[in-house]
């Protein structure tokens, strides 16, 4: 599920947007943020998806093998492992995977080089053969080798990250933060037992909370747009606030907002995100500048008491 933090970043990418186009309407670039961030969903469906599709390409390549003119006693009585591996065995049988592809018509179709050239190159590694030969029939040692075909071969792979750019212009970005986290703790929590059922992690921890924090902070931003600007300006006089990098005065709005007009949110909790998220998308010496803006402007807010949070000790 996304954590805040990405919540954030996803805002921070609606309002970049917004600015930049010098448009009004906020109702339909905010309706454009919610979209982007269901599409993460799919995104993590659609590369859980993946693995079943690589089990579908492992039995076609085993056919292929035994129908050849002259096939090897290896290809006539191949390694079944991969292809009886029991986690991808539980995403193939998954009726929750299988139902919410539907839903939401995405799938694998016209892929299958990617798929193909994939598998063999799974199988031509020798963490594939160390699979294959290890003796035992653990359940974690199954999980295992999926958790790592993942990482090595799906969530690092350019030629899967060309596919999701073309795509969509944020899966890139989405797969490395934010699903593939989600996707590996899908793997860790699936329960050894398939009569317990496979569960799907949800895209959102409080769908109803977490959906009107990405509103509140997408419009309140905008709407105090102005005066956090003349917050900012006061703060560094010694600059033109349209020399400083967009995208660092594009997160102290967020973070004057948040410090501002959320209450239960801590002010030490608003700073440590966004200069944080400043370390990943803007320049290398962001965080110094936004920490040392941001900390000026908490003592004046305080002294002017205009920060007002509920509950103990959330003002520090």
């Amino acid at each position: 599920m996304l954590n805040r933090r990405y919540l954030r970043i996803k805002v921070m990418q609606g309002l970049y947007t917004y600015f930049q186009s010098h448009s009004d309407e906020v109702p339909k670039g905010e309706n454009e943020l919610l979209r982007n961030i269901d599409k993460v969903y799919d995104l993590y469906l659609l590369l859980l998806q993946f693995l079943v599709e690589l089990r579908s390409v492992a039995m076609l390549v085993a056919d292929e093998g035994r129908n050849k003119r002259l096939p090897t006693p290896e290809e006539l009585n191949p390694n079944l492992r991969f292809i009886e591996n029991p986690v991808l065995l539980r995403l193939e049988e998954s009726v929750n995977l299988a139902s919410a592809m539907r839903e939401r018509k995405i799938n694998w179709s016209g892929q299958m080089e990617i798929l193909r050239r994939t598998f063999v190159a799974i199988r031509a590694s020798e963490e594939y053969q160390e699979y294959m030969q290890a003796p035992g029939e653990s359940f974690e040692l199954h999980r295992d080798f999926i958790s790592f075909v993942f990482k090595k071969y799906v969530a690092d792979s350019e030629q899967i990250e060309t596919y999701l750019e073309e795509r969509s212009l944020h899966w890139s970005n989405d797969l490395n933060m934010a699903v593939a986290p989600m996707i590996l703790k899908t793997l860790e929590t699936l329960d050894p037992n398939p009569e317990n059922g496979f569960q799907l992690v949800p895209l959102y921890k409080d769908p109803a909370e977490d959906k009107q924090f990405v509103v509140d902070l997408y419009r309140k931003t905008i709407f105090n747009d102005k005066g956090s600007e003349q917050m900012i300006g006061e703060k560094t006089r010694n600059w033109e606030v349209e020399r400083i990098a967009m995208m660092d005065v594009l997160l102290m709005k967020m973070a004057i907002t948040e410090l501002l007009h959320f209450e239960s949110i801590p002010v030490k909790v608003s700073l440590n995100e966004y200069i944080e998220i400043s370390k990943l998308y803007s320049t290398p010496k962001s965080k110094v500048f936004i920490n040392g803006v941001l900390d000026k402007l908490v003592l004046d807010l305080k002294e002017k008491q205009l920060i007002r949070k509920t509950g103990r000790g959330l003002i520090e």
